[in-house]
């Protein structure tokens, strides 16, 4: 049974209630690290600018390979600039940005043990994956992929 190192356990221990219990649940089976459980509002316009480039006062795209989030966490908030967070950034462990197949697999066994867990009432909220946003089951038609991103749906 796996469980998590004190920096991904202080991370989890900022999201809400239902991340919580569904990722103390995944980790048994699936390692992962978290890398993300609430960040402030100034982390997350760090990780705006990503890709960007002020002009005239304006953070235009200039790179869209390196954006990392369409919030900017002052006008358009993030899930995780709340506290507690509803949202959190988890990816399997060992890291390998590289390996898009294994975040694939990882995302379908967190979505599968998080509707396992909501219908015997464990947890009280439905989860999003940044991977298929609209929740059709169709990763395809996404214009913005967050891999490691997992929401609660409100």
């Amino acid at each position: 049974m796996g469980t998590y190192n004190s920096k991904s356990q202080t991370l989890l221990n900022t999201t809400e209630p239902d991340l919580v219990v569904l990722f103390i649940e995944v980790v048994k089976v699936f390692d992962n690290t978290i890398l993300y459980g609430n960040r402030s509002q100034q982390a997350q316009f760090e990780l705006y600018k990503l890709g960007r480039t002020e002009i005239n006062g304006v953070w235009i795209v200039t790179d869209p390979n390196k954006v990392v989030t369409y919030k900017d966490g002052w006008n358009k908030m993030s899930n995780h600039n709340y506290m507690p967070s509803k949202a959190v950034d988890a990816i399997p462990y060992p890291v390998n940005w590289k390996n898009k197949d294994r975040l694939y697999l990882f995302a379908g066994y967190v979505l599968g043990v998080a509707g396992r867990l909501f219908e015997e009432s464990k947890m009280f909220h439905k989860i999003r994956w940044g991977g298929d946003w609209d929740g059709d089951y169709e990763t395809m038609d996404e214009t913005f992929a967050d891999l490691c991103h997992f929401e609660l749906i409100s």
